[in-house]
């Protein structure tokens, strides 16, 4: 029973990337149909990522209240309806209102989730389960892809999409028996009956603002990179543009494959030395692109930055438990979730304003800047909350 829990639970991180990816490979096939401009991606992208730091914030208290199980299951189920919507819509102000659900289903599954399983499993499981997210990533795009090439329109993209989502709230539905069943397996990580904090109360927990600004500095690592890589190889580096965007997808393989690689070092490292480990890696990476090493040490920086942010999110993520305590790890993952997401919607934009006005060559400068600061709130957090753990 336990290793059926699990597997649901990597299916569901397979749900949690499904969507992720969906809305970049469909949108040139969307805007000239609805009318609008191409930037207003960015709105409903706005949109979706309030609702999930809206229901991130809020997932202490309901997971608290109808368990990680039923939040999973109402979460996945809310999104497939989101899909399906989005793809039933006939014009830009429908996207919108259905952006909410996709929103509000995002963030607090993905809080429940990390935190059930950093209660409950050891490190290597966090770092393959959100392999698994990386895998569900790569096929959202995958099947949109099929779909506009078919000739069947985005529409029936989004509707595979959500017709999978679907089956997964169906198994979700037969699995909540299992989620009871399952008691803690990592020592010293069994959740208590605490009441739900506040926003005010978790922000005065020792090391609650260093592991935030940790998490908003990682997704805006992440996202800058993913979202900007592309162009920085044909602007700076004089990369054909056909040529560069099947090599900046080297960034997400080395995050995909760093993850999987990431659960077999977890068992000899525990999960500071393993994010250290991560920033290090990553760091060369961004070294590659700023040395005048020319366009080979560029493509492999992106792939080192890659592989060097595989482990820093689900290790930060697993040891909250330890760090800050079982009965507050469910709020204080809840505020990561938050503080990442924000830092998605942020930074990213802001590098758009820095290439447009100055220049795209300042790449790697601002991934160098974000990295460091990140660098420094992970040591204080560990200097707030203890840096020895056991390796699990």
């Amino acid at each position: 029973m336990v290793h059926l829990l699990l597997a649901v639970i990597y299916l569901s991180f397979i749900s949690l990337g499904l969507p992720d990816s969906l809305l970049g490979a469909a949108w040139p096939s969307m805007y000239g149909e609805f009318g609008v401009p191409v930037s207003c991606a960015g709105a409903l992208s706005m949109i979706i990522a309030l609702g999930t730091v809206l229901s991130s914030l809020q997932s202490d208290r309901l997971t608290r209240k109808l368990g990680a199980g039923r939040v999973t299951l109402i979460s996945v189920a809310m999104t497939a309806l989101a899909l399906l919507g989005f793809s039933a819509s006939g014009s830009f102000w429908q996207l919108c209102l259905w952006a909410v659900p996709y929103g509000l289903g995002a963030g607090s599954v993905d809080a429940a989730l990390n935190n059930y399983v950093a209660l409950h499993y050891a490190s290597r499981h966090m770092s393959w389960l959100h392999c698994m997210w990386g895998v569900g990533a790569s096929l959202g795009p995958w099947v949109m892809g099929r779909a506009l090439t078919a000739g069947s329109g985005w529409n029936a993209g989004y509707r595979s999409i959500a017709l999978l989502q679907a089956g997964l709230t169906a198994i979700l539905l037969a699995s909540l028996p299992l989620w009871k069943l399952r008691s803690g397996a990592v020592p010293g990580r069994q959740a208590t009956k605490a009441k739900a904090l506040t926003l005010g109360q978790i922000l005065r927990i020792p090391g609650a603002k260093a592991v935030m600004l940790t998490f908003f500095c990682y997704c805006a690592l992440e996202q800058t990179a993913g979202l900007w890589a592309s162009s920085y190889l044909v602007l700076h580096k004089g990369v054909a543009a056909g040529t560069a965007a099947g090599f900046a997808g080297l960034f997400f393989v080395g995050i995909t494959v760093g993850r999987a690689l990431s659960g077999f070092l977890t068992m000899r490292l525990n999960d500071g030395q393993m994010v250290r480990l991560g920033q290090g890696v990553a760091a060369a990476g961004i070294a590659a692109l700023l040395l005048p090493l020319g366009k080979e040490a560029a493509l492999c920086g992106l792939l080192l930055i890659g592989l060097g942010c595989a482990p820093i999110y689900p290790c930060t993520i697993h040891a909250t438990p330890g760090r800050f305590g079982a009965g507050r790890s469910q709020a204080i993952i809840g505020v990561q979730m938050a503080s990442a997401y924000v830092g998605t919607c942020l930074m990213p934009p802001l590098f758009g304003l820095i290439a447009a006005r100055l220049s795209a060559a300042l790449f790697p400068v601002y991934l160098l800047v974000i990295l460091l600061l990140m660098a420094a709130m992970h040591e204080l957090l560990l200097k707030r909350t203890g840096a020895g753990q056991p390796v699990p």
